[in-house]
């Protein structure tokens, strides 16, 4: 009778074992969706500090071809993520994680130094009362109407405030970004739903601060300015960090 006590008992407690572990809260995922002239390997100083806070990291690797493609790509890395999704995007990033932000496991928005477009409205477009940013005169065009940077654009005008050892592979290893796809429209705007943040880059030299900053304003996002170039989580990788870690809840 002890014996079978004994097994009923183990049994039981197995259950119970089996039972919290299905029903545990999976963690909460991030989602980093880089921008033009980059890829996923951009993130590299943040995704350790998030992860370190338990956080779920996945980096999209986007092609650059379309809105549409790269939104695509933003929502298999969505589905794939464990729990819900706080989505992150930089520079044209910004537009992609406002036309995939929409997915229902997508509970907060931030915007690193992002375009914001509204719904039917082009990444090209938002700029257009503003004057031109010196980046600007760092794109080359290739015959196929793919854009990049010059490594000079890169040091000058992308990442200014990095190491010149950093920057030369930054160009070196960038993604061209086919130029149409600034024309193409966001359908639902995801932020017009969703809590946002914004980070500022007060030192950009490719999206103008003014921009940001109205952006920031539009989308009624809580917002951060951080003294830096375009590329903030790669320069102060830990206030980034920072910011997610508030949109995640933690």
């Amino acid at each position: 009778m002890l014996r079978k006590s004994i097994v009923t008992t183990l049994l039981a407690a197995s259950a119970l074992g089996a039972q919290a572990q299905t029903t545990t809260t999976p963690p909460t995922s991030v989602v980093l969706v880089h921008g033009a002239f980059t890829d996923g390997s951009d993130w590299a100083q943040l995704i350790p500090l998030l992860q370190a806070k338990g956080l779920h990291v996945q980096a999209v690797q986007n092609s650059l071809e379309s809105l549409a493609g790269d939104a695509a790509a933003t929502r298999r890395a969505i589905e794939a993520a464990p729990g819900k999704v706080v989505l992150v995007g930089h520079s044209w990033g910004g537009s992609v994680i406002t036309e995939a932000g929409n997915h229902s496991k997508v509970t907060a928005l931030v915007y690193v130094a992002a375009f914001a477009p509204a719904a039917g409205q082009s990444t090209g477009e938002l700029g257009k009362d503003y004057p031109p940013s010196p980046g600007e005169r760092s794109f080359v065009k290739d015959q196929d109407d793919y854009l990049s940077l010059t490594a000079q654009g890169v040091s000058q005008n992308f990442a200014q405030d990095l190491p010149a050892a950093v920057t030369q592979v930054m160009a070196a290893s960038q993604g061209a970004i086919q130029a149409r796809a600034f024309g193409e429209r966001i359908s639902v705007a995801a932020w017009s739903s969703k809590p946002s943040w914004y980070i500022v880059s007060e030192q950009d030299r490719m999206i103008p601060p003014a921009l940001q900053r109205a952006l920031a304003g539009r989308i009624k996002a809580k917002t951060t300015s951080l003294q830096t170039s375009h590329v903030p989580h790669r320069s102060r990788p830990a206030e980034v960090a920072q910011v997610i870690l508030e949109a995640a809840g933690l």
